[in-house]
């Protein structure tokens, strides 16, 4: 196999230097000492035949030649590395830099540079002015390819994307010399962009596509690695939002994924189900993009795009707000964005669950069920922000756009996924708060029926009572889970107080409910609250056993306030209120039952 030149001749002595000096280096970073003391030897003895030919024939041009471009490969192999290392020196030692690599790609072939200078990125440190010049020159040569350009740029992408990362995130460079980096990656996309643009059909769509997945993580780097309120972070986020156009995307298509799942399939074969490995932040990028255009009104016309009428649709149609539910769970769970950008992204969320929303999908044979794991995932990271958001206002926000979500979900599912909720909680405030929300669901749901059954209009033989979908035995399982954990004993009070008394308050709600006669219905028992064997199950292991605990808690605090603090007393007095109220209800029907 030879390798071709600029003018098309062949180079097997070229390609034969890179193999051996490639060889070299694997063994080095392997530790083999002696499979490295035979690669140079290799190298050396391949090297002295080479130069041995080209004097032994003075008049033969080939030879001469083949040396010549020996010695060329061979610096170019290694001088890209070396050199980018010293730019960190100084600006002359940086413009050094530049000039020499801008050398070996004004003498070397593209399709030899490029292996090089990625070889060479991933050789380099992580300080961003040595992988500066190195990116330059990427840029210079991406625009150089002649031939196989979708397949070059692919096998490149994923080494400058990981450099960006690294060396954005793990650097200690100030905000000035990473905006330097993230010039440079724009300039990338510029070289992508300009190459795409010179090819027709599906090589132009699979580069469209690869340049918008490069895009994507890109504006996520971007948007974690400098100070999103900065000029510099809305001016690199202003530039890589004009390729959107030419990608063929737009914000309803990356807010709801579709984009996204279209470019990586023209990109991505079959066989290549690791190659998205390396773009992991694609879709945190997608979400960002429209929070960045919802931020700036320049931002959105620099990507084309009309928000307000995004928004819209996405009011009015339930299958793609879920979707969008399910795209903006990267940004709600990512640990590294800035607070105030997943506050924008509430805010988003709030904009499109806002009014008279749509609950009902255009597509009637869509399957809306495949989208419950999504929104369950969705709820899960906006209940990481109520729990851990800094700042009161934004866990105000965020609970807020958690109840619009519940509230989108369908009732049948809904309790489902309340329950999935609860039992996937450590903390004992969120447990608290959702077993709050399942009883105000079951509240609503009572009030129906009630309402149903007084209003004599629509008793007719056409009207259906509605299901009583949270007044189920599932309940006194939510209930048990709190006053009797799974581990065993008495929940601790003092981690566990606020969802023990929000445990206590739905037992009493439901029994109270369960045993009030209404209208001359008579009781009801859906949960089987009221059967025998459940009262006496939580008197006997529920309320009891709590009972004991919170009294010897209040006695040693009687003893020795210092040690407990008034806090015990104020946390423990609401709880042992309604305990003792349970205790009393449960008594009473115990009595009833003999």
């Amino acid at each position: 196999m030879s390798v071709a030149n600029a003018d098309g001749r062949s180079r097997p002595a070229a390609l034969r230097t890179i193999e051996i000096l490639s060889s070299c280096s694997k063994s080095i970073e392997a530790g083999d000492p002696h499979q490295s003391d035979n690669s140079v030897s290799e190298l050396v003895e391949f090297l002295d035949t080479i130069s041995a030919a080209a004097a032994s024939e003075p008049d033969n041009e080939d030879a001469k030649h083949n040396a010549f471009e020996t010695v060329i490969d061979m610096l170019a192999f290694e001088l890209p590395t070396a050199v980018s290392k010293f730019a960190v020196v100084s600006d002359r030692c940086l413009e050094t830099a530049n000039c020499v690599i801008d050398r070996f790609i004004a003498m070397c072939s593209p399709r030899d540079m490029l292996p090089i200078l990625c070889e060479a990125l991933s050789k380099t440190t992580k300080a961003s002015a040595c992988i500066v010049p190195l990116l330059s020159g990427l840029s210079k040569v991406i625009l150089s390819i002649q031939r196989h350009h979708f397949e070059q740029v692919k096998e490149a992408v994923p080494i400058i994307v990981k450099v960006l990362k690294v060396v954005s995130w793990e650097s200690n460079d100030e905000e000035t010399e990473v905006e330097s980096l993230f010039d440079r990656a724009v300039s990338i996309a510029n070289s992508i962009h300009g190459v795409s643009t010179k090819l027709e059909g599906r090589s132009k769509e699979k580069l469209c596509a690869l340049l918008g997945l490069y895009v994507l993580q890109s504006m996520a780097l971007v948007s974690i690695s400098l100070n999103h309120k900065s000029l510099s972070c809305h001016r690199l986020v202003l530039q890589f939002s004009r390729f959107f156009p030419y990608c063929s995307v737009s914000y309803l298509g990356l807010i709801t994924g579709s984009d996204v799942e279209k470019m990586t399939t023209i990109v991505v074969g079959e066989d290549e189900n690791d190659y998205m490995s390396c773009l992991t932040y694609v879709k945190h990028g997608a979400s960002l993009s429209v929070i960045w255009g919802h931020i700036s009104d320049e931002v959105a016309q620099a990507a084309e795009e009309d928000l307000t009428a995004v928004k819209d649709e996405l009011r009015s149609n339930q299958m793609r707000r879920w979707q969008t539910v399910g795209m903006l769970k990267h940004i709600y769970s990512f640990v590294n964005l800035p607070w105030d950008l997943k506050k924008h992204a509430i805010n988003l969320l709030l904009c499109i669950t806002d009014g008279n929303i749509s609950q009902k999908c255009d597509d009637e044979h869509t399957d809306l069920s495949s989208h419950i794991p999504s929104l369950f995932a969705a709820l899960q990271a906006i209940k990481m922000v109520i729990v851990h958001a800094p700042d009161t206002v934004l866990r105000k926000l965020a609970f807020d756009a958690f109840k619009r979500v519940l509230a989108d979900i369908p009732t049948s599912q809904r309790f489902d996924i309340l329950t999935a909720l609860i039992t996937n909680t450590d903390s004992s405030s969120m447990i608290a708060i959702l077993l709050d929300l399942v009883r105000g669901e079951m509240h609503m749901e009572n009030r129906k029926r009630l309402s149903m059954r007084n209003d004599e209009v629509q008793q007719t033989e056409n009207e259906e009572c509605p299901k009583m979908l949270f007044w189920n035995a599932t309940v006194l399982e939510l209930v048990e889970l709190v006053l009797r954990p799974p581990k065993g004993g008495p929940p601790s009070l003092t981690e566990y107080s606020d969802a023990v008394q929000s445990a206590l308050n739905l037992y009493r709600f439901v029994l109270i409910t369960e045993s009030t006669v209404t209208n001359g219905t008579g009781k009801t028992n859906y949960t089987e609250v009221l059967s025998k064997n459940n009262l006496q199950k939580a008197y006997n292991e529920w309320l009891l056993p709590l009972r004991t605990l919170v009294t010897g808690i209040m006695a040693e605090n009687r003893k020795d306030s210092v040690q407990l603090g008034d806090d015990t007393v104020c946390t423990l007095n609401p709880l042992e209120l309604v305990l003792y109220r349970c205790i009393e209800l449960v008594e009473e029907k115990l009595k009833q039952s003999t």
